[in-house]
């Protein structure tokens, strides 16, 4: 049997990782850089750093980001490729390129909410 290109165990994975709008607007602030969980709780607008843990450990397992440690903070961004898949296939650099799907992700931060 060939080996299906689609990959759909993959693909949901990842759509299942992005299905929370926090987890969204999570990827998308770190395409502007790497950030350590209180900055990402404050984008949130969340006060409760469990929360904001979660979602990070989803993305993580997901393998869509990577947390580094330095000193006594992590610092979360993007797994390399994650966007630089998306511009060498053509698409906008505002994209994230699943394999299966595109989301497009406006470049927007004001617009977090």
């Amino acid at each position: 049997m060939a080996k299906d290109p689609l990959d759909p165990q993959r693909c949901a994975k990842l759509l299942s990782a992005l299905a929370a709008p926090e987890r969204l607007k999570i990827v998308r602030f770190l395409a502007d850089g790497p950030q350590n969980v209180t900055a990402i709780a404050d984008m949130l607008r969340l006060k409760n750093v469990v929360n904001v843990s979660h979602h990070l450990s989803v993305l993580r397992n997901a393998n869509l980001i990577r947390g580094k440690k330095i000193g006594r903070f992590v610092l979360y961004s993007l797994r390399p490729g994650v966007l630089e898949d998306a511009v060498e296939a053509g698409v906008p650099k505002d994209a994230l390129n699943l394999g299966c799907c595109r989301i497009e992700m406006p470049n927007c931060r004001t617009d977090v909410e």
